[in-house]
């Protein structure tokens, strides 16, 4: 079995350039022309694709939440309320389903409950992905294996084991999996980069990828060198912005600075194999002295 799937016309896995993802997520904070901002910026850097969040309020958020109150945008109100303000409906999906097509740039979302996913069949996605929050939530994970789309899936929060038991309640057929820390913004010392190849050796099936919230572009050319075949950062407008993501997101700068630097890297690592380059003999002729086989 290669380590490779098909995201529509895109394949992803070793040897392929890495599939970029900016993840809008909720950084729009409900607003519909904020997105398409950030969608624009994801075009102008040269991302494969951008990724929203879909809930189903009532469903996702645990119940002993839904009452807290809390300051936003919109005034004090329930956790509830709040997470309601930054759902789009299915009118405003559609509008982000036409944007996306007309940029020519992929479109996804993370699902965090069953009703989102029979709300998401509606689009013709090239994936879904399930977030790290969700990943012991096997039904979740066996309802998304039915849509018979390829699979992401984020192992943030999770022991090595909860990692073997999602992917074996999920099944490793078109599914890449993402090494992850879910701390907004992550510290240097928690990235953990190594478990890129720790998953590659776990997983040798699967393309494995990198979900990073780190404050800084270097940690993701790293996991591209250490094997990750997909990279997804999140994007936003101005990181002063307000939200909870924010802080751990990349302005569109960053972003086209980003996709240069993965883009730098994978051009960078080679084959393995020593060999003389044309470049070089001119320097081998001036320079060497004693030739030796």
């Amino acid at each position: 079995m290669a380590r490779e799937i098909k995201f529509g016309n895109r394949t992803v896995g070793d040897g392929q350039p890495a599939y970029i993802i900016a993840e809008v997520g909720i950084n729009h904070n409900g607003d519909i022309e904020i997105a398409k901002k950030m969608i624009d910026a994801a075009v102008h850097a040269g991302a494969d694709a951008v990724k929203f969040q879909k809930r189903t309020p009532k469903v996702s958020t645990p119940p002993d939440q839904q009452k807290q109150m809390r300051e936003t945008p919109w005034g004090y109100i329930t956790y509830l309320e709040y997470r309601h303000k930054v759902e789009f409906n299915e009118e405003q999906y559609r509008e982000i389903d036409r944007y996306c097509r007309a940029k020519k740039i992929d479109w996804l979302v993370s699902v965090w409950d069953e009703p989102s996913i029979d709300f998401m069949e509606k689009f013709k996605t090239p994936a879904y992905k399930v977030p790290s929050a969700s990943l012991t939530d096997h039904n979740l994970l066996k309802r998304v294996r039915k849509t018979g789309k390829p699979i992401i899936i984020s192992t943030g929060m999770s022991t090595m084991k909860q990692i073997h038991n999602g992917v074996h309640a999920v099944g490793e057929d078109n599914l890449v999996i993402m090494h992850c820390t879910s701390t907004y913004p992550c510290e240097p010392e928690e990235l953990n980069l190594r478990m890129i190849e720790t998953l590659r050796a776990e997983f040798p099936n699967n393309p494995i990828g990198y979900s990073g919230h780190e404050v800084g572009l270097v940690p993701s050319a790293i996991a591209i060198a250490l094997g990750a075949s997909s990279i997804e950062r999140h994007i936003t407008l101005d990181r002063a912005m307000w939200g909870s993501d924010q802080a751990a997101s990349v302005e569109p700068g960053g972003f086209e600075r980003l996709v240069k630097y993965i883009r730098v890297t994978e051009a960078s690592l080679g084959d393995g194999v020593k060999k003389i380059y044309e470049s070089e003999k001119s320097s081998m002729q001036r320079l060497r002295r004693v030739v030796n086989e």
